[in-house]
């Protein structure tokens, strides 16, 4: 996913005898948004121009991954008269304490900057966290505001749960699977340790693990309260983790966590607006609210939650006891569904349990746990490798040490994937569980220590290896597969929708065989964005009539300048982007884009639709300019920051975008978009 924010310099100050709000006012401002392409700046630029234009000072800025650009200072708070914040995203407003905040979702800053700046003197006074008379009842609620409908706060508060517990997911998992590949030996109790040293690095690794559910829940519950919602998420996943508090022999697990982070949340929020004494309003977000919502969620869960788990754990283990006498087959399908459901939790740890209880009389019941547990991970990790252009950089690092999890038989390697996408992740893994669980049953195989994955394989802990490993491969290869199937779905009717039409096939399957404006650049005609534009990658018309179609049609006109190595990874890489969100900005222009390695070089393509393409931009207006940018993954630096810069700034000039709009051929098209610059 391409990141868009760039830093953009305000205005000096008010025009000379400009305004119709009477005196010129010092206005601060802070856009920021998640995932939209230029949506961050672009909003900075239109919020910049309407200060000028009605005589008013202002300072934007901006933030996102690369960092917060045009940073404001004390000073320019302190003698600020108002506050916009335009963005779908968490921004801190501590440091607005006592100025008045209008806080509204970025699109408000890109379709209705005048209306922000005349409403900004009349919005409360931020007065911090707890306190009446704030900007609002949370950052939660502001996400909801107008403007913010590319991701809900639901997932962006579950995003914000998963960013943060990978780091520790990576760390237990690597260090765990260290210390087994180092110093780990099989007993009939599992893996034992050679020293004290490898035990300990276990240890170490065991930790990061049993934090990685309080720290998934606490950061889901901080994102939708914000920081009084911080100790009772983790409280919560603590003990949403440890299954000893409601008489269960498992924890909840990630999807546990998942729920404790939420309810901690919006409990939160719930008891931010009570009214209470003023005496009483400055300990409530560091003493009250911590206090009274960590009781209450523990408590409910332990009481409430709780009791229906142990009961499906004992339930589910009686169950499975019955089943002893079965099909092989029927028991390794319902093991490895099992297993691979919920990754640590009651579910899989039931599985997990029965076998390891019979491991000393029936060793065929943990041979078909051990040949699912490392499925998830390994299935995930290569689904990683086989699709790159569907996983971000974050998920193709964590897919590499989920594959390395894996060979270890650490199943919570695939938590991340299966938090994040739990509808495509889950059924994937459970799918590619049930066709290990299988074959190990069929095959007999059998395993005499309660671990799973190859490394049991590896010290001579199974009997049956060579089916125990085509058991794990085949069930990994099914998981990958089924998860970039999953992933790469669309809506029934899509497969009509990207067809091209017969006047663009060409161009759509032979890249060389694209109509005269993809000729071949003039010599001394204008440079374009650093030449990454050039006549080649432009075209006066679109024959496509459909998002999709028009984003395929795009990518065969990248190849024509000669930077593309594959059409059909570009695409993929484009389409999974507007997933996230749609890349159409309003104003008639859409610009998709995709960061892969499917390019060799950075190129940016140019089309116009002379009906428009709907593409799904907040305005409600169709893209009739459409530029195309993909940069390559490993060395993109920050290129596609400047390009996607300097294309914002120059689109909100409502005479360049008529000048695009009218231009009669590719010559002329390529004269106005040299003034770029």
């Amino acid at each position: 996913m391409i990141c868009e924010e760039i830093h953009v310099i305000s205005p000096a100050g008010p025009a000379a005898g400009a305004g119709s709000t009477g005196r010129g006012l010092k206005l601060v401002a802070v856009t920021a948004c998640p995932t939209g392409i230029a949506h961050t700046y672009m909003a900075a630029e239109k919020l910049a121009q309407a200060a000028q234009a009605l005589g008013h000072e202002l300072k934007v800025e901006t933030q996102g991954s690369i960092g917060a650009e045009n940073v404001l200072s004390d000073n320019d708070v302190r003698a600020a008269d108002g506050v916009i914040i335009a963005a779908d995203k968490d921004v801190d407003r501590s440091r607005f304490v006592g100025k008045r905040v209008l806080t509204v979702g970025v699109a408000e800053g890109i379709h209705h900057p005048e209306q922000l700046i005349e409403r900004v003197l009349e919005a409360p006074v931020y007065r911090g966290e707890g306190a009446a008379g704030g900007a609002g009842a949370g950052t939660g609620a502001a996400l909801g505001a107008a403007g913010g409908k590319e991701r809900g706060p639901v997932y962006k508060a579950l995003m914000n749960g998963v960013s943060y517990m990978i780091p520790f997911v990576v760390v237990g998992g690597l260090l765990i699977a260290v210390s087994i590949a180092l110093g780990g030996h099989t007993t009939d109790r599992g893996i034992a340790f050679d020293s004290a040293f490898w035990r300990h690095v276990n240890e170490i690794g065991t930790i990061g693990f049993t934090l990685m559910i309080p720290v998934l829940s606490g950061y889901i519950a901080y994102a939708i309260g914000d920081r009084p919602a911080l100790v009772p998420g983790m409280v919560g996943g603590w003990i949403a983790g440890h299954g000893e508090y409601y008489d269960s022999k498992s924890g909840a697990g990630f999807i546990g966590a998942i729920v404790t982070g939420f309810l901690a949340g919006w409990l939160v929020q719930w008891i931010k607006k009570v009214r209470v004494p003023r005496f009483v309003q400055p300990i409530m977000p560091i003493i009250v609210i911590p206090i009274v919502a960590s009781s209450a969620l523990g408590l409910f869960f332990i009481y409430v939650i709780g009791r229906p788990i142990s009961w499906v754990f004992e339930h589910l283990t009686s169950v499975l006891s019955g089943m002893t006498g079965a099909s092989a087959a029927l028991l390794g399908v319902l093991l490895g569904l099992m297993i691979a459901f919920d990754m640590g939790g009651p579910v899989n740890k039931t599985a997990f349990l029965f076998g390891a209880g019979l491991v000393s009389k029936n060793p065929e019941i943990m041979g078909m746990c051990a040949a699912a547990i490392p499925v998830p991970p390994l299935g995930q990790g290569l689904a990683t490798v086989l699709r790159r252009g569907l996983f971000d950089q974050q998920e193709r690092e964590t897919g590499l040490a989920a594959l390395f999890m894996g060979c270890f038989g650490i199943t919570e390697g695939a938590i991340p994937f299966a938090a994040a996408r739990p509808a495509r992740v889950i059924p994937a893994n459970m799918l590619g569980g049930a066709v290990a669980g299988a074959i190990a049953g069929l095959a007999a195989v059998t395993d005499h220590v309660p671990h799973g994955g190859p490394v049991v394989a590896a010290l001579g802990a199974v009997g049956g290896v060579p089916m125990f490993l085509v058991a794990v491969v085949m069930g990994a290869v099914v998981t990958a597969l089924a998860t970039v199937t999953l992933m790469s779905l669309r809506p029934a009717g899509v497969a009509a929708v990207g067809a091209v039409s017969p006047a663009a096939a060409p161009a759509a399957v032979v890249p060389e065989a694209a109509a005269p404006a993809a000729a071949a650049p003039r010599e001394g005609g204008p440079e374009v964005l650093s030449g990454y534009l050039t006549e080649r990658t432009v075209r006066p018309s679109l024959a496509a009539g459909t998002k999709e179609a028009a984003i395929r049609e795009m990518a065969a006109l990248l190849a024509a300048g000669g930077a593309v190595r594959d059409v059909d990874g570009l695409v993929a890489a484009a389409l999974a982007r507007e997933k996230l969100g749609t890349t159409g900005l309003g104003e008639e222009i859409a610009v998709p884009h995709a960061k892969t390695d499917a390019v060799t070089a950075p190129v940016v393509g140019f089309a116009r639709s002379a009906e428009g393409i709907e593409w799904g931009a907040l305005d409600g207006t169709k893209a009739r300019l459409v530029f195309m940018i993909s940069v390559p993954e490993a060395a993109a630096g920050d290129e596609h920051l400047r390009i996607l810069a300097l294309l914002s700034r120059k689109l909100m000039d409502p005479g360049f975008r008529e000048r695009l709009l009218t231009a009669p051929d590719t010559a002329e098209i390529m004269r106005v978009l040299g003034e770029i610059e």
